[in-house]
Formats: structure tokens, C-alpha cells, sequence
């Protein structure tokens, strides 16, 4: 699981491509610790206000790394890294629209869901 998530390259170059597009510094999550430790330590690191859309961020991206996994196994789709990252932009803006208020901190002030 912990490969699958964090340390495979698909899931290492998802997590960079997300991470980047927010501008957070952080380095994604990696191979040799849990995303929970991952979590604590870049918490610590991440200022006060954008701690929520990191949050939302670090819960949305392995849920969507799995469902591309069934969608590969299930339905015979590719993993395509741009298609995926693509898929969590289109959610994380549909989670800030419900109200995730930490996510309309932390998206691109060019999106319209502030």
C-alpha cells in the first residue's frame, strides 16, 4: 500500500506535479516513511493558514492515486500521470466550491472558487 501511494514513480511524480501546482515548498511524501508521518512533519513545517488545504490536499491525493489503480486494474484504463493530476485539480476545486475553506486558501487565486 505504501508503495502504491507514495513510492512508486507514478504516485512520487503525482505528488510533485500537485504539491508544485499549489506552490508549496514541501517535498512530497516518500517511499521510506508513512503518510501520516509524512503529514506530521510537513504540518509542522507549513504555515498556520494553509495547514486545512494541505490537509485536504494529503487526503485527496493518495484517495485519487487509488482510484486510478482500480480504474487501471478494473476498467483497463493507463496510468497517465497529466490525466491524474488533472482529475485532482477538477476535485480539489468541486471540495473548495462545498466549502473546504482550507483548499480556497491554498488553490490558485485564478480558479474561481473564492
Amino acid at each position: 500500500m505504501r508503495h502504491l501511494l507514495l513510492g512508486c514513480p507514478f504516485a512520487k511524480q503525482t505528488w510533485h506535479e500537485i504539491l508544485s501546482w499549489l506552490r508549496m515548498t514541501t517535498a512530497g511524501p516518500n517511499h521510506g516513511e508513512s503518510l501520516m508521518d509524512w503529514w506530521l512533519h510537513t504540518r509542522q513545517n507549513t504555515p498556520t493558514l494553509m495547514r486545512k488545504g494541505l490537509a485536504s490536499i494529503a487526503l485527496l491525493t493518495p484517495w485519487m492515486i487509488w482510484k486510478q489503480r482500480n480504474d487501471c486494474i478494473f476498467d483497463g484504463a493507463q496510468p497517465l500521470v497529466h490525466v491524474l493530476v488533472s482529475k485532482i485539480k477538477d476535485e480539489a476545486k468541486q471540495w473548495a466550491r462545498a466549502g473546504a475553506p482550507g483548499l480556497r486558501v491554498i488553490l490558485p487565486s485564478t480558479w474561481d472558487v473564492h
